[in-house]
Order: structure tokens, then C-alpha cells, then sequence
């Protein structure tokens, strides 16, 4: 094996806004995006095309740089990048000079054969937190992973890799902050510090460039932002994607469905999806219905949406090799298919049984394959659920000679999920006209937001996994995810009553709140745990709906900043210790004001950390003091969710779906504190993308507490809101409180003094 580490500087040149610096190993590329995002690259042979499945920005002209005999040195107003010439180093400083990362001085970037990796110093204090779908703590130190995407059914709590690859993390030590996102598609690892006695972190993959750029803005939510201004943000989400959705492998027959779907209307518990697995197919072909079980999809459809119900169903690669089924003979016609490098096409077992797998990389492939959708499009199918996208084939890793275009699975694997979802989100975009659609995939890559929403997988019917899961969540909302789900219940195995019911409480505050199980397991609805419990799990549905304001305002906050809706506490509590102990690195805040303390269905009682400033008891008129631990009362009616002081929270009154009128009030609920605080509200139409052109509201809500004033700013945009009237519940209010508690909701600026 021939190892060789980057050497000494040859030459320097500035080609337009690129600085190109060689050695006799490589040719290096220094790129300016904005003053707080610096891209390196260092390759062997460089693309010419210099694409990226990830970026969507270009770089900026280069600013003037400074160079001496020993190094050059790049400023913008927030960062600086002082590259050493002997050897050739890469080093990252705050603009008052403080260090952010450096390379490690010995090694640096080096080669062994194809094999690329950067080592870097460790810092006595630095934490890593990110690389999105990771098992583990919420501080990565000490840890290793591979990217691989993988079909890890049966994975337990410790498993890796999983199903996506994001590779992007951020390092805090020092007070400061920094993130890089490694944009290599080929097999890569992340090591901190736990194959080096905690000496370098380390990073690298198998093939390709030594590709990464460098955030350097001074707090996670700012590198939050610049990081997805990077790849792309999500759109608004359909409004239906966000109410609570029922799954199974299988509902096995049109009459299932519907008769599931009359259940929840006759018991008046609210939902607004239905998902067909596999076996709605024909022979498990895709884009095809099973005759027998669903002989009218078109009217089975019609009577879903007559009782307010989406449909979502799923989707997998395999074409099944059939003469006649004009899939296969489109992709056999026009060459859609991988192969080996000799041509011969490459052919794997999946549901159907023998297949060949699209090359999704193809931009002609794509718009084949969401052309396609209008097999489910016509009947009235408004969800499609991307899955065995990694790309998965029975007992086998697909081998790595098998090419898709001119890319070796090597280099496509780990982005194949993302551009299936890609060619699912254009095609049905397009079909579906001015709707949204819904698009969920189980493998990704960065950048995946702009097409899709994610869940984790597989998981099982176990306390560690609910909380391994609220993990995953947080962790995927530090890669510009936000929409993400877990399989509430779990996948796999069998849930006992009270962790189903506790599960359900955590999917109230679940970016997407989805009941799934395999086959073979128990029914999982919710009026199969005995009355008392369905009592308790109706109840906390109708909370979500309740809440869906608040959680639509927050979606749209994804949509503007990057920022996800249910975030680690690391995100705005960067430098508090406690947020990283293992007691308490799985508590979240949801959204701006709610904090969500997970607990196992065992416990009735959990130790709580509450961050500084003040905070209250969702549902209760407690209050405590922050930056202390409290023992929470946690039975298996009221989780323990805290709001902070200030907090503006807007609610609903509860409906069936989403589609639903509902009574015309908007709940403005307000905990007292001292500080002014604000909320951005934002409603649209929650269907189409006139939102786009103006066909939203959008206003600021402000309490002052000073003032004693509540404050509604003039609406922004053309869209008249569904809220004819608002109410104010204020929380936390000592002494004699008189405010005119209700008012007609309206375009101009609104002022309640109380």
C-alpha cells in the first residue's frame, strides 16, 4: 500500500475566485462562498464538471490575500485561513485570531492507494455533535462511524452505519463553534479521537476528493443557517403530512383501509393519513395495484378523501424483469438500468424477485420514473413513501463494479436514496400540479430536504429504542432535516401497553407522527390497547392537532433558517455542560418554546434538567427556576413538557383532520416573564405553493412585559387567515389581570394591554 502526505507548496495561483495551490502529491482549491463558509478541495484529478449532489451556491470573488514565505493567509470579515507553506496545511481562525481547526502538522491530508484523509488537532475540550443518523451520545467525542448507506433491519441501540449519510458535523470547544460538511460520496469514516488516544480527529473515505467546506459562524443555529443556505432548505410541507398518519405492512384489501380509516371518524380520534404497504401491488411491482384486493383504487380514494384521508403508498426501486410489464420494457428500450462495466445489466432478488435498478443519476431516468407516477397519481394517491432505497437486495452488498452511467456503486451508494426521492419529488410535483406532494425516503443524503421528508427506519418494540430514536431525531435536525419521523411503537416486535402509550405521547411531539409496524406483529391502532389507554392516546392526538398551529409556524421557521423543529439542546444551550450528559442528552426542544423530556414506559417519574431562565410546566401552573435538575412526575398521562417564560404559543381547538374548518379561533397562549419576547405566526393554504407567490400571512406576535402589552403586527402577505377570532390564555400571571381576553382577528396592527 502506497501511503504519501501532502507536502510542500510548488506554485500559487489565483484563477478567478479560485486560489489554486500545487504540490508534487495534488493541486489544492481554496473557494470563498461568504465571509463564514471557505471551501477546500484537494485532489489528484480534479472533475472538470466540479459537481455536487449536496451545494446548490457558487462561490464569491476571492478577497485579497496576503503571502509571505512561509504562508498565506485568506480574511473576510469572519473567518481567517492561514495555510501554511512546508508543509502545505490548512488552519481556521475566528477574525480575532482565535483557533477554530487546524490540521494535524505531521499528517495533514495524506493518501494510502485511493483512500484520502485529513487529520486534525484535538482540542482538550472539544465536543462533535451531528453526522445526522448516528447511534450513540449526543457528544460524538471518543466515537467512530462509517457512511455506508445500509438496510439495517434488525439494527440494535449501538448499530452502525445506518440507513444515510450525512456527512457534516460541528465542533464546539473553547467557547466557540465551527461545522464542516465533507462533500464525498464514497464509502467515509468520522473518527474523534477514539483510534488515536483521543491525540486527532480524523476524517477520509475510500475514493474521491478531499472535498469539504468550512463553516465558521459563532453559534450552531448561525452555522445551522449557513450550512443549509449551502444545500437547499425544505419546502412548506403539506399541512396533511403534519396530523397523525397510520401504518402497517400491510393493510391487506381496499376494505381494510377503508374500514381502519371509518374507525378513526366513528371514534372521533383525529388523523389524517393512511399508508398501503407492499402488498397493495401487483406481485409487488411498482406502479401497479393488486386486482383482487384493491380492484378500484379510484373509488376506494374518493371515499378515503370523503372522510378527509390521504393516501400514501409505497415505493421501492426493484424493477421486476417481466416482458410485458412496460417498466421493465421502457428501461430495457432506453438503457435505464446499471450494469456491470462490460454492459451485461446487473440483476438482484428484491420483492418482485429478480430486478434492475434505475440509474437515478440520470436526469432522463428521473423524469422516466416520476412520469410514472401517474399510476397513482390518476386514482388520487397524494404520498409516496420512498423505501429499500440504500439500495437494498436480498443478502447481498450490490458489488462495486456495478455501474450506474459512468459512477461505480462505490461513489453512487450513498446518494442513490437522495436522487430516487429526487426523480419521486419532480415527477409527482409535476403531475399533481399546483399540490404538494408528500415524499418520504428511508435513505439520504445532504441535501435530501429539498425534496423529502425522512424516518429512521426499522426500529423495535423497546424502551432504548424510543429513546435511541428521539437521538436520531435530533441528530438528523443538525444536517437541515426537519421533517422526520420514527416508526411510533416500534417497527419490529411486540409493544407492551404502556410503551405504546408512552410512545404515542413522545409522536405529539414528532416532527412527523407516524404508527407503523411489520407484518406479523400485533394491530397497533390506537383502540387496541383497552379503553382506558385509547382514552389517553386519543387524548394526546387531539393535543397535536391542537398544537398544529404552533407546529406549522415552526415548519415554516425550517423552511426560512435551516432551523429544525425538534432540535438537541445543544443547538441553543451550546456551551452548558449538563445538555451533554448522558441523563439528559435525550430531552429536545420542539420549536422555539416547548421542552420535551423523553421517558421510558417503565418510569413514573424522571429526572428533568431545565437550562437557565424560567420555565412552567405544560398543563399545570408549576413554575421553576432554570440551571437546576427537578424529579418530574411522569405517569403515562402527561409527559414532562416544560414552556419557557415569555413563551407565545399558538393553538387550535381540536379537529378531526386537518381539513376541517374548525371553529375560527386562534388560541394565543403567553407564559409570563421578564424579558420581551416575539413568535413569527405563519398560515397558508397548507395544500398548494401559492404561498410562493405571496398567498400566506404571516405576522409577529410580541409580548412586552414591561408595557403589559401583547402586540399582533400588521399581516404580511395576501392569504386571509382560516382564525376569524383570536383568545388570549395567558399562564403565570400573578394578581388582578384584566385584558379584553378576545378580538376579531384582522389584517392591521393589533395592541392588548392587560
Amino acid at each position: 500500500m502506497q501511503t504519501e502526505i501532502l507536502g510542500n507548496i510548488k506554485s500559487t495561483t489565483q484563477q478567478n475566485s479560485t486560489l489554486i495551490i500545487k504540490t508534487a502529491e495534488a493541486e489544492a482549491r481554496v473557494m470563498v462562498y461568504t465571509p463564514s463558509v471557505i471551501r477546500v478541495c484537494i485532489s489528484k484529478n480534479f472533475d472538470k464538471t466540479d459537481s455536487s449532489f449536496a451545494v446548490i451556491q457558487n462561490p464569491i470573488d476571492l478577497p485579497a490575500y496576503t503571502e509571505s514565505p512561509t504562508e498565506i493567509e485568506i480574511n473576510t470579515s469572519a473567518l481567517i485561513l492561514r495555510i501554511t507553506k512546508s508543509p502545505l496545511r490548512f488552519n481556521f481562525y475566528t477574525a480575532d485570531g482565535n483557533p477554530l481547526s487546524e490540521d494535524d502538522k505531521r499528517f495533514g491530508t495524506n493518501w494510502q492507494d485511493s483512500r484520502i484523509v485529513n487529520y486534525r488537532k484535538l482540542y482538550p475540550d472539544e465536543k462533535f455533535i451531528g453526522l445526522g443518523e448516528k447511534t450513540g451520545n449526543l457528544n460524538r467525542r471518543g466515537s467512530h462511524y462509517v457512511n455506508w448507506n445500509t438496510d439495517a433491519a434488525l439494527h440494535d441501540i449501538d448499530a452502525d452505519p445506518l440507513y444515510k449519510t450525512f456527512p457534516f458535523f460541528i465542533g464546539l470547544h473553547s467557547g466557540l463553534t465551527y461545522g464542516l460538511f465533507f462533500d464525498n460520496t464514497h464509502k467515509s469514516y468520522f473518527d474523534f479521537g477514539a483510534t488515536t488516544d483521543d491525540e486527532m480527529s480524523w476524517f477520509g473515505a475510500d475514493g474521491g476528493d478531499m472535498n469539504y467546506y468550512f463553516f465558521g459562524a459563532q453559534s450552531v443555529r448561525e452555522i445551522l443557517r449557513d450550512y443549509t443556505w449551502l444545500i437547499g432548505r425544505m419546502e412548506m410541507p403539506p399541512l396533511w403530512s403534519l396530523g397523525y398518519q397510520q401504518c402497517r405492512w400491510s393493510y391487506m384489501s381496499a376494505d381494510e383501509v377503508l374500514d381502519i380509516a371509518q374507525t378513526f371518524r366513528d371514534k372521533q380520534i383525529p388523523a389524517d393519513v393512511i399508508y398501503c404497504d407492499i402488498d397493495y401491488m401487483d406481485g409487488f411491482k411498482i406502479f401497479t395495484w393488486n386486482k383482487k384486493a384493491f380492484p378500484d383504487p379510484k373509488a376506494m380514494i374518493n371515499r378515503l378523501k370523503a372522510m378527509n384521508f390521504h393516501l400514501v403508498t409505497i415505493v421501492d426501486p426493484g424493477i421486476k424483469i417481466e416482458e410485458g410489464y412496460p417498466q421493465y420494457d421502457e428501461g430495457i428500450k432506453n438503457n435505464y438500468f446499471a450494469t456491470y462495466p462490460n454492459g451485461e445489466l446487473y440483476t438482484a432478488s428484491v420483492w418482485p424477485g429478480h430486478c434492475h435498478f434505475p440509474d437515478f443519476l440520470n436526469e432522463q431516468v428521473g423524469q422516466w420514473w416520476g412520469a410514472a407516477f401517474t399510476a397513482l397519481t390518476e386514482p388520487g394517491v397524494e404520498g409516496f413513501w420512498n423505501d429499500m432505497n440504500e439500495p437494498a437486495a436480498w443478502g447481498q452488498n450490490i458489488p462495486w463494479l456495478v455501474k450506474f452511467g459512468d459512477k461505480y456503486m462505490t461513489e453512487v451508494r450513498n446518494v442513490y436514496g437522495m436522487e430516487m426521492a429526487k426523480g419521486t419529488y419532480n415527477g409527482t410535483r409535476k403531475l399533481l400540479g399546483n399540490k404538494r406532494p408528500f415524499v418520504l425516503t428511508r435513505a439520504a443524503y445532504c441535501g435530501t430536504q429539498r425534496y423529502s421528508a425522512v424516518w429512521t427506519g426499522d426500529n423495535s418494540a423497546t424502551d432504548e429504542h424510543l429513546l435511541l430514536g428521539q437521538r436520531l431525531v435530533n441528530s438528523l435536525g443538525l444536517t437541515g432535516m426537519s421533517l422526520i419521523g420514527v416508526d411510533i411503537g416500534g417497527f419490529t416486535g411486540t409493544p407492551t401497553p404502556e410503551l405504546m402509550v408512552r410512545w404515542n405521547s413522545l409522536g405529539v411531539y414528532t416532527p412527523m407522527f407516524r404508527n407503523h409496524a411489520a407484518e406479523g406483529t400485533i394491530m397497533r391502532e390506537p383502540w387496541q390497547w383497552g379503553q382506558e389507554n385509547e382514552a389517553i392516546i386519543k387524548k394526546d392526538i387531539e393535543l397535536r392537532y391542537r398544537l398544529l398551529p404552533y407546529i406549522y409556524s415552526g415548519f415554516y421557521q425550517s423552511a426560512q433558517t435551516g432551523l429544525p423543529l425538534s432540535r438537541t439542546l445543544a443547538i441553543d444551550y451550546t456551551n452548558d455542560e449538563n445538555v451533554f450528559d448522558t441523563k439528559f442528552q435525550n430531552q429536545f426542544m420542539f420549536g422555539d418554546n416547548m421542552l420535551v423530556a423523553p421517558v421510558i414506559s417503565t418510569q413514573l417519574f424522571a429526572e428533568v434538567y431545565l437550562p437557565k431562565g424560567d420555565w412552567y410546566r405544560f398543563g399545570s401552573h408549576q413554575k421553576f427556576k432554570g440551571n437546576q435538575f427537578i424529579i418530574a412526575d411522569a405517569p403515562l398521562t402527561n409527559l414532562p413538557v416544560f414552556i419557557k417564560a415569555g413563551a407565545i404559543i399558538p393553538m387550535q381547538n381540536v379537529i378531526q383532520s386537518t381539513n376541517d374548518d374548525g371553529d375560527g379561533i386562534l388560541e394565543l397562549h403567553i407564559w409570563n416573564g421578564t424579558k420581551t419576547t416575539e413568535f413569527v405566526y405563519y398560515e397558508d393554504d397548507g395544500v398548494t405553493y401559492d404561498y410562493q407567490s405571496g398567498s400566506y400571512c404571516k405576522r409577529i406576535i410580541r409580548f412586552d412585559p414591561q408595557k403589559r402589552m401583547v402586540m399582533l403586527s400588521e399581516v404580511e402577505g395576501h392569504f386571509i387567515s382560516k382564525y376569524s377570532l383570536i383568545k388570549l390564555k395567558l399562564h403565570g400571571f400573578e394578581g388582578d389581570v384584566q385584558l379584553v381576553d378576545e378580538f376579531v382577528n384582522d389584517n392591521k396592527v393589533i395592541r392588548v394591554k392587560y
